[in-house]
This record gives structure tokens, sequence and C-alpha cells, in this order.
């Protein structure tokens, strides 16, 4: 049985082992700052007085921007606590798994796999981050749910040691797996409903589908052999909770609940398929399926102004142009700052409020009989995605298009913390290694600046945080930056860190000398 030491000498020589086992690599070294005015116009300070008052376009869904004393009652208030320590779980490799020419879902290298998870437990990792796919589970028909890969994982996992992270996937990796590695669509009976009516996807202005997640607009409707996409979603939770019950609170400590494409509550607005986004672009807005049109429709004709709800933003530029120029995203007649662009940005903001509010109390609802003792306990986890270029402009123009009604003087993010601190779900949140110095000036990126709002609005809202780095990052300052941010002593600790992810390069003798020590100090007393 093969040990694990830690020197420099047999990290070396060990790294190079779980390489050429695990991944067949053969030896060898290969805040704020200052807002930009990108319009004419000059607006309030930041969090002065709003500028505008505005009613919600929610209609019945309205209650999600309000905390009413029944609401109060039913919310799963979160201790704030400052933890002495942060676990760190590490993801599975992207193409850990998959789905043979035979259509049986298989583990990739067993054996491999096994090591390597022993050696991130004598390491001192907490636990793995495990990505459970609805297009393997119910691939072939409607509730016919097959378990037998997870089964198996989590029984491999459970025997290292390490406790679990699970992420439920309800979108296609397709078009975000470099190289087509570990690709998973959605499933099969779902691809099928899909190609008779391709408005079960998102679409952009110029009708371009993206079919990584289901559009918004099908969430309540019976498209799915009787179902909604909600129903759907809701099925799928509970039948892993009924399979894996004796394991929740236990083996599983926390469950991210899938709420769009990688995962994450937003819009498919910067879509790598085709090659049609490169960074910085702004993206598009994706609102032009049939069913989120007539919803559409629907909210300006309850407005009061229908002739706003025949399309949606114009003059909103492409895929990847930059917020200067634009004229929806600067000053004008119907640009964001506009009774029109406020009414657009409402609703297709709170489209995606809705969205989250309805799968996450679902899912709170499933885990409470988990939540009596605070030792078995399951925390339930919501992922956001880190627009953080053109962040320190006045329209965050990038934000806005993927549905986070987040600009230099409205504070978008606050609505969902309310969501979350009513279902007692966490906050997960990216770009925990990035730094402001890193980003090109001319994007206006600011990951940091981006990242204090959110734990401001979470300590704001008493939500807990978890986090995850967006990059693979190996380097010292890299992995300093990661313990300072889930450390901030400004700020409520991390509960809990994700490294994203798994690959050949974590076993690299210089990584792996770097990484072990990161493992330790997260698990030290702070």
């Amino acid at each position: 049985m093969a040990t694990f030491s830690f020197c420099k000498c047999s990290a070396r020589r060990n790294g190079y082992a779980f390489n050429e086992l695990l991944f067949g690599i053969r030896k060898g070294r290969n805040g704020f700052r200052n807002l930009r005015n990108v319009s004419a116009f000059i607006l309030p300070p930041l969090y002065k007085k709003k500028f505008y008052k505005w009613r919600s376009l929610m209609g019945k869904n309205c209650r999600v921007f309000s905390m009413d004393a029944r609401e109060r009652s039913r919310s799963l208030i979160l201790k704030s606590s400052k933890q002495k320590r942060v676990p760190v779980f590490v993801m599975m490799p992207i193409d850990s798994f998959g789905i043979d020419i035979l259509g049986t879902p298989k583990i990739k290298r067993i054996k491999a796999l096994s090591v390597s998870l022993k050696a991130l437990k004598l390491a001192g990792v907490h636990g793995i981050a495990i990505e459970v796919w609805w297009g393997i589970v119910e691939h072939t028909s409607p509730h016919a749910y097959d378990w037998s890969l997870y089964e198996e994982l989590f029984k491999l996992v459970s025997e290292a040691g390490l406790k679990m992270h699970i992420a439920m996937c309800f979108h296609s990796n397709v078009h975000l797996s470099s190289q087509q590695k570990g690709c998973v669509n959605l499933p099969l009976w779902i691809q099928k409903i899909g190609a008779v009516d391709r408005d079960i996807f998102y679409r952009d202005r110029n009708g371009n589908f993206c079919d990584d997640y289901l559009t918004l607009g099908v969430d309540d409707l019976p498209l799915f052999c009787g179902r909604t996409a909600l129903q759907c979603y809701e099925d799928f939770i509970f039948s892993f909770l009924e399979k894996f019950d004796l394991l929740i609170g236990h083996v599983i400590e926390e469950i991210s609940v899938g709420l769009g494409p990688a995962g994450e509550l937003r819009y498919p607005a910067h879509s790598c398929a085709d090659s049609r986004w490169r960074f910085p672009g702004i993206g598009e807005f994706q609102c032009y399926d049939k069913y989120m049109m007539e919803d559409l429709k629907i909210a300006a004709c309850q407005e009061g102004k229908p002739q706003w709800g025949g399309n949606g933003p114009q003059d909103a530029g492409c895929y990847n142009s930059s917020p200067l120029g634009v004229p929806f995203f600067e000053g004008g007649q119907k640009s964001f700052l506009s009774d029109y662009g406020h009414f657009f940005l409402e609703w297709y903001s709170g489209k995606l409020i809705h969205h989250a509010d309805a799968i996450l109390g679902k899912a709170a609802d499933m885990l409470k009989k988990y939540q009596k003792d605070d030792a078995t306990s399951v925390l339930l986890v919501a992922k956001i995605g880190a627009i953080y270029w053109w962040y320190q402009t006045l329209s965050h123009a990038a934000e806005l298009t993927a549905g986070y009604y987040n600009t230099a003087q409205r504070d978008g993010y606050d609505p969902l913390a309310l969501v979350l601190f009513r279902h007692g779900a966490a906050l997960h949140l990216s770009c925990l290694e990035m730094m402001d110095t890193e980003t090109s000036p001319g994007y206006f990126c600011s990951p940091e600046g981006l990242l204090q709002q959110l734990q401001a609005v979470s300590k704001r809202r008493t939500i807990s945080l978890t986090g995850r780095n967006c990059s693979e990052r190996f380097d010292k300052a890299g992995l300093q930056r990661i313990q300072a941010n889930c450390y901030n002593s400004e700020a409520e600790t991390v509960r809990s860190f994700t490294y994203f992810r798994l690959s050949g390069s974590i076993f690299k003798a210089e990584n792996w000398c770097n990484f072990v020590p990161f493992v330790r100090n997260m698990n030290a007393e702070q």
C-alpha cells in the first residue's frame, strides 16, 4: 500500500505518479473603485435615496420582494457566527463519468479515482463536490431514475472518509466543456420534446437558441409529458432524497440546486455556443422564445403599456459589444434609466427571482426533516454567476443581460438575498481568487467590488456564504487571496470553499506543495 509524504522530493514523485495513473500525463515541466461614467448623465451617488420609486410588475409573484409577518414566521433564520475554520471541498473531474454507447452511466478510471480521493483526504481535504446530472439519472424517459452510477460513486467517496457537496444539475454542459470532455446533455426525452418545440429553450433576438437549460417561460407549463418544468425539478430532488436518505446530513453536508446555465441563477446571456460570445462582451438579452414573449406581453398590459410587450430592448448591442456607445446602456428615451428600461429590467430579473423562489421553496420544504438536529442538518445552497466585467460602469451592462438588475444606484442582489433568507439557503460565490489588478483596466472589471457587494448583502440579510474559485490557481498569491476572502474580517466567514476542480494539474509537484499548505491553513484555527 503506497504512503504519501508531503516533503518536496516525495511530493514530486507522488505528483508524477498520480498524473500518470489518473490522467495519463507523463513527467515533464512545462470594493468598488471609482465609477467610470459611460453616459452623458450624472446620476445620484451610490446608496443615496433612490432616484426612482417603482411598483413591482410581478403581479401575484411580487411577494418575493417583501417580507411580511407571515413570511418572517416561515423564514429559516440562519445564525450569524464566525467560524474558526473553512472546510475545503474539491470538485470532481469534469470527465470522471458519463454515458457509454449503450446508454449506461459509467465511472471512468475507478481505481485511479479511489487513489486520488485517499490522497486528498490525507492532505486535509474535507469533502468532494459531485455534480448529479439530470441528463444521466432521468436519461431515457420521464420518472425512470437510474441512480446506480451515484450509488457506486458515493460509496467510493465515503470509503475514502470524505464528506460530500451535491450539485444538482438541471443543465447541459455541452457548450461549457473544453474539448467536449465529459459532456452531459439534457435528458434524451427532453431533447425529443425540444426537437418539436424549440421554444422550450432560451432564444435571443436573432433567433439563436441556447439548449443548455429550459427557458423560464415553461416553468409552469405542462409541456413535459404532463409535467411542468418546475415539477420535473421537484420530482428529481424528491427521488434523490428518497434514494440517499441515510446519507443526508451525515455524509452529504451540502446540496446546491441547479437554477440555470452552469447551475447558476442567470440567463445564458454569455453563451459560448457557436463562439457567439467572447469575454468581455456585454452579452444579449434571452427573452425571445414564444413563452417568455407571451409573459412579457401580459406584464406590459398589466402596466398599462401594451406597446412595451412587443419586443425586448432595442439598441442594446450584441454579444461582443462594449457598453460604450450602446444607447440602451447609456442614456436616452429608452435606455436602462427610462420608464421602459425599468419596466423591462424588473420583469426580466423578476422572472429569475421567482424561479429561484419556487425551486428553493420546494427544496427547503423537503429538507426540513433533516434540519431538526444541528448535528445532521444539511445546507441548501444557491449559486449565482460572477459577472464582474463592466462592473465599474453606471449600467453594469453584462449583469443586466444576465438577469441581475444591479446598477451603480440599485442593489440588484438584495431581492435574491431575501429569497435565500426566507428559505434558509446559502449564497454560493465564485471568483474568490480574483483581484482587480489582474484584470484589464479597459474592461472596467471589479471582481473585488462584486465580492464586497455580495458579502455586504449576505451580512445584511443574515444568509450564509459558500464559495469557489473561477479559474484554476495553484500559485501562492491566488491561494492566499482565496484564504483572505474566506476570512474577511469585515464579513462573515465563508461556511465552506470548493476548489474548482480536480485535474492532473493538482498533483504536479510544485502545485501540490502549494495546495496542501493551503488546505491545512483553511483547516487551522483562525
